[in-house]
């Protein structure tokens, strides 16, 4: 059962996708260095993680966001 919508939703955008990309990548260095005891790193990892975090709303305010004005939905 398939349902579609031609409203692009939640998370469907460029400034979403970096944030979480970002997000993943410092979070796995985090992981890595966590194993590792390399404290310094778990930390720097984790401000990483919060300014990924940011990143998002900083794009999405610039308009790359779901309802910003530089973003088009492609259709499936």
């Amino acid at each position: 059962m398939s349902t579609s919508s031609d409203t692009a939703g939640h998370g469907h955008s460029p400034a979403a996708w970096t944030a979480v990309i970002v997000m993943i990548i410092t979070l796995s260095i985090g992981t890595v260095a966590f194993f590792f005891a390399m404290w310094w790193l778990v930390i720097a990892s984790l401000i990483a993680t919060v300014l990924g975090w940011g990143l998002g709303f900083l794009l999405a305010s610039m308009g790359w966001g779901v309802n910003g004005p530089k973003y088009q939905p492609k259709g499936h």
